[in-house]
């Protein structure tokens, strides 16, 4: 909330500043982009991490799912189950006969 706040903030400043169109207002332009700049980029450096922190346990969450569903649902030894039956495409009788080559040297 904070941030699009200052955001909106900075937008205004911006909007006022372009239409004084003077000097001033372009270094302060310049110096306001450099600041938001840097502090994207030290924010980021707190944040990210703690980001990819949570998405990795999340992952990871998902992964320990998946393994212990396999696990409930031991085979005997010996016993065969099929998951997924392969599709059976019929051969087209239209395309007409294999014919054998040979290469000639």
């Amino acid at each position: 909330m904070l941030n699009k706040i200052a955001i909106i903030v900075f937008l205004c400043k911006i909007r006022f500043m372009l239409q004084e169109a003077s000097l001033t207002g372009f270094f302060k332009i310049i110096l306001y982009i450099a600041l938001f700049y840097y502090l994207f980029k030290i924010l980021s450096r707190i944040f990210a991490p703690i980001l990819l922190k949570t998405l990795i346990k999340k992952a990871e969450s998902k992964f320990g799912n998946q393994n212990t569903q396999q696990r409930q649902t031991p085979n005997k030894e010996g016993e065969i189950s099929i998951d997924k039956m392969p599709d059976h495409k019929s051969s087209n009788k239209d395309v007409g006969e294999y014919v054998d080559y040979e290469e000639v040297d």
